[in-house]
């Protein structure tokens, strides 16, 4: 079957056959993002408006596409791939201070457990479909030992959100070398956003979602940190759907998702055919986040910063549904020269100063969910499913007509 690899703009760009080299990936023209088309947020961003603003913070995104039509098993459609975020960047393995949490737990992120009892990240964060984290993890593992890092208790941490509405998930179409692939190819700077990576076959609102990504500068009064986040976005009922406090969801109740097929539908779909579409009866999905700061935060501080993912998400219109894996992780990149086999002294921020770290955190999560939707394009997926893309148009119209419509 004809696989097309696209590896994100940190590396090459893949599309079986065709080879495309970083510089004609360069000539692409850039997507806008929520800000290009006036959508008005609060905070300062960092210059990239993503998690690399974090010095040292690399990200790497191999994205699967190929076939189209009906679900045929182990063929395709393929809509999907790995994210793969690195602390320090990929030619560093050094450990970091980190903590978690999970909003609603109908999900996974493997390796927390050890996050939670010791406090540290030993390795690179990965996002993926939920079928695919045992190859992710296993891989991830494997990369670890060949490139001569210390995993003598390496425990990776691999996230997930469901991707069977669009791919054929039970295919299991990641593969060792594609994980390998997304953590060589780590890089700073700009990160694709929308349908790449782990995001490719994702749903949010009931729109096209993905990956998305956002960040804060703070002021100098405030300790001059940064906060990044980099979200995989496959979460929540159309209904709900808030951007910039605005009811966009309920403003467009149409486009919802649908099967363009004269074929029987599959079993426990929650979209009509395209000729009579209808919203899901229930939300269903889930919410990877990853965040990361270079504040001087221990491990029980930047749990509470795990826990303010939260809020970023309920301003939007999230809910931690009943049936979605809501599941964050935190990151500090201070304190760079300690050590986990021996003494050192390392910086703490002081809890009376924590609270615009706080803030930040809520602000890039809102933000960065929007960029997923406003980066992600229209497609269609397994049995014909079509997904649309949020309109750029419309949103401007409704955010004009609440008078929430900034100039870009």
């Amino acid at each position: 079957m004809l696989r097309s690899i696209q590896r994100s703009a940190f590396a090459l760009a893949l599309l079986a056959p065709l080879l495309l080299s970083p510089a004609l990936l360069a000539q692409a023209p850039a997507q806008p993002r929520a800000r290009d088309l006036g959508v008005p947020f609060d905070g300062t961003p960092g210059k990239y408006n993503a998690i690399t603003d974090v010095a040292g913070v690399e990200v790497g995104q191999v994205t699967l596409i190929s076939g189209s039509g009906k679900r045929v098993v182990g063929k395709g459609p393929v809509r999907t791939g790995v994210t793969a975020i690195l602390p320090r960047g990929h030619l560093r393995g050094d450990t970091v201070f980190a903590g978690w949490f999970t909003l609603n737990g109908n999900g996974e992120m493997t390796g927390t457990t050890w996050v939670e009892e010791s406090g540290m990240l030993e390795g690179p964060v990965l996002i993926t479909n939920t079928f695919s984290v045992g190859t992710v993890r296993d891989a991830t593992l494997e990369w670890s030992i060949t490139g001569g890092r210390n995993y003598d208790y390496e425990l990776p941490v691999v996230g997930e959100t469901l991707d069977n509405s669009l791919n054929d998930v039970a295919g299991f179409h990641v593969t060792k070398e594609n994980v390998f692939a997304a953590l060589n190819g780590a890089r700073g700077g700009p990160v694709p956003e929308g349908n790449v990576g782990g995001g490719t076959g994702m749903i949010c609102g009931e729109f096209k979602g993905g990956t998305g990504t956002a960040s804060r500068k703070l002021s100098a009064a405030d300790g001059g940190y940064t906060v990044g986040v980099l979200v995989q976005c496959n979460y929540g009922m159309r209904r709900l759907l808030h951007i910039a406090g605005v009811p966009v969801g309920q403003e467009i109740p149409d486009l919802l998702p649908c099967y363009d097929t004269r074929d029987s539908l599959p079993g426990g779909e929650r979209w009509g055919r395209c000729a009579n579409p209808h919203g899901a009866t229930k939300d269903q999905g889930s919410i990877i986040i990853v965040v990361a700061t270079d504040a001087p935060l221990l491990p029980h501080q930047l749990k509470r910063i795990a826990k303010r993912a939260s809020l970023g998400i309920a301003r939007n219109g999230g809910i931690g549904a009943n049936t979605s894996g809501d599941i964050f992780i935190a990151f500090s990149t201070a304190n760079a020269t300690f050590r986990p086999d021996s003494v050192a002294t390392v910086s703490m921020l002081s809890n009376d100063l924590i609270s615009p770290l706080f803030e930040a955190t809520a602000q890039s999560v809102e933000e960065a969910i929007v960029n997923a939707l406003v980066a992600a394009r229209t497609m269609d997926g397994a049995d014909n499913l079509r997904v649309t893309a949020l309109p750029h148009d419309r949103l401007r119209a409704i955010l004009k007509k609440y008078n929430r419509l900034t100039q870009p």
